[in-house]
């Protein structure tokens, strides 16, 4: 039954009363009839009241917290998020309590309502608080908040609106990596070893400033920056050339078992390329699905920001398989670099994938994404590419990855 209806037969159960007591006085007559008569009139003059409680000109402000330290409004996925909101009714009747319905929006799915209460204080202020569960990879929007009251009764609510409006962005979840040497002798493919020679020396030309890192002689420190933010910072100068490396995620969707395993192909992902930004590789992206998305190697921060920004709204949606893919981004993927493919496909799939990389003169790694709670299948297709030369690992949850990469192929 909708609130309309519900509404409608509470205002019809009020007037049968009210004429009920009404007749009683007419035909009974006396004290009691007379009084009940007079309450009967006060209480529905408040019901009456009711609607001009104020509640339909409600404002206010919403403080999001609990980014764990992120900028710009930026969470990692699995954060929780802390919401603050400050309430301001105008007008003098009383009101028993608020309910707050606050809706959040994720992007591309339905939205997440949360329902919180507050008794307003003399001044008809108060301030509501909840947390969100963990939040999934994506960008969120809030919608317009409703505020609900009700008379004492129960028998009638009232409504107010008020948009303040907030959104932020959930990054894929990482995990920090401390080495992977496959990463520097991948680097040496059949035409990266000139690009490697001159990747180390250095020009003049200040192209930015960067965090201070251990190591860094005292004439890198940018005195300037380090005396501003009253934390160390170098200077940071142009390359003449960069090692390449392209991560290459399957979009696939019929290679993914469940959408939980493709979330661990973008987070190994953007785990990847984090770690070789910070290690100033210039790092690259290859992503094919509906749509054929690529970024070439760079080892800058908007580099960082943008393909962070493609893994927040990527999808499993494409329908080509793993060597389709790669020979439609044939054009993102330069002779001499190193190419990481992060896939959930097995068997001849990936092998005709790596043995095209390698034809064109790249240096192919495999990341393989067992379906199952990390088990490592049948690894007899993975025998016959490791005696080709080619390194492969299995990681079956994100927790996994530095420890498989720091130990070594599997």
């Amino acid at each position: 039954m909708n609130t309309a209806r519900v509404m409608q037969l509470r205002w019809r159960l009020t007037g049968f009363v009210y004429i009920s007591c009404s007749l009683f006085l007419l035909f009974q007559g006396g004290k009691t009839s007379f009084m009940l008569f007079v309450i009967l009139n006060v209480l529905i003059v408040y019901l009456v009241m009711g609607k001009w409680s104020g509640i339909g000109f409600v404002k206010g402000t919403r403080q999001l917290s609990g980014t764990g330290g992120a900028n710009d409004g930026v969470l990692a996925a699995g954060s929780r998020l802390d919401v603050k909101i400050d309430l301001k009714i105008p007008g003098f009747w009383p009101l028993p309590y608020v309910l707050v319905h606050d809706r959040l929006e994720r992007r591309g799915a339905q939205s997440m309502q949360f329902e919180v209460s507050f008794i307003p204080d003399i001044r008809r202020q108060g301030r509501v608080e909840y947390s969100t569960p963990p939040l999934q990879r994506g960008r969120y929007t809030y919608l317009e908040t409703e505020c609900v009251t009700r008379d004492i009764f129960g028998l009638f609510e009232h409504t107010g609106r008020f948009d303040s409006p907030s959104s932020f962005t959930v990054l894929p979840q990482t995990v920090p990596i401390r080495a992977w040497s496959e990463l520097q002798r991948g680097l040496k493919g059949p035409y990266s070893h000139a690009a490697s020679a001159r990747a180390a020396k250095e020009t003049t030309q200040i192209n930015g400033v960067r965090e201070y890192l251990n190591g860094d002689r005292l004439s890198r420190v940018h005195w300037n920056a380090t005396a501003k933010t009253g934390e160390w910072k170098s200077k940071e100068f142009e390359r003449e050339s960069v090692p390449r490396t392209v991560v290459v995620l399957d979009r696939c969707g019929s290679a993914y078992a469940k959408p939980d395993q493709f979330e661990l192909a973008v987070s190994v992902t953007a785990s990847l390329l984090e770690h070789g930004l910070r290690r100033e590789t210039a790092m690259g992206l290859v992503s094919v699905g509906a749509t054929a998305d690529g970024f070439q190697p760079r080892a800058t921060a908007e580099q960082r920001k943008l393909v962070l920004n493609h893994l927040v709204d990527v999808a499993a949606d494409g329908s080509a398989g793993l060597y389709r893919s790669l020979r439609q981004a044939s054009v993102l993927l330069a002779p001499g670099s190193f190419v990481v493919l992060v896939t959930p496909h097995v068997g001849e799939e990936v092998a005709s994938a790596m043995q095209w990389l390698e034809r064109k003169g790249m240096t192919p790694s495999l990341i393989h994404l067992p379906a199952g709670d990390g088990a490592v299948p049948d690894g007899g297709w993975h025998k016959q590419l490791r005696a080709r030369g080619w390194q492969t690992y299995n990681v079956g949850r994100l927790q996994d990855l530095p420890g498989v990469l720091e130990g070594g192929a599997s």
